[in-house]
Formats: structure tokens, C-alpha cells, sequence
């Protein structure tokens, strides 16, 4: 048996929370252009599973891997880092 690898872990923005136990979250990075050498702004939406519902829109969350749990959903809400204010 093989040691677990560290998984993948991501701070974003919760932007919809309307779905029972799932939030998406919004996570921006920025990219440096290959060509142009400007940086970019890059965004990408994650479904999260969020178990106990505690999530509102406008919250910062870290979002954590994990098996796949629905056709979308691979992330799991780790902790509320920070609420709406």
C-alpha cells in the first residue's frame, strides 16, 4: 500500500449556493501571457459538496479534492475561511 498523496486545495468565493448540499465556488488565478507577457486574470467555477449547508453567497471557502461524488462535483468544502460580511 502506497502512501496518500497531499490533495489539491483551493481558496475561493462561493457565487451560488441554491442547490441542496452543493455550492459553486469561484476561484481566480492570475497567468502570465505567453506571448504578450502581461498578466491575465483566469477564473474557473468549482461545485463543492457542502454537507451541513453553511455556505451563503459571498463567503471565502477552502475547497479541498476528493473522489467523485456526482457527474460534476470533485471538491468538498473544507472551512469557511471567511464570512459575508
Amino acid at each position: 500500500m502506497g502512501l496518500r498523496r497531499k490533495r489539491k486545495t483551493l481558496v475561493g468565493v462561493v457565487i451560488s449556493d441554491k442547490m441542496d448540499k452543493t455550492v459553486v465556488v469561484e476561484s481566480n488565478r492570475l497567468v502570465k501571457h505567453s506571448f504578450y507577457k502581461k498578466l491575465v486574470k483566469r477564473r474557473a467555477k468549482y461545485k463543492a459538496h457542502d454537507e451541513k449547508n453553511q455556505c451563503e453567497v459571498g463567503d471565502k471557502v477552502l475547497i479541498i479534492e476528493t473522489r467523485p461524488l456526482s457527474k460534476y462535483k470533485r471538491w468538498r468544502v473544507r472551512k469557511i475561511i471567511e464570512e459575508k460580511a
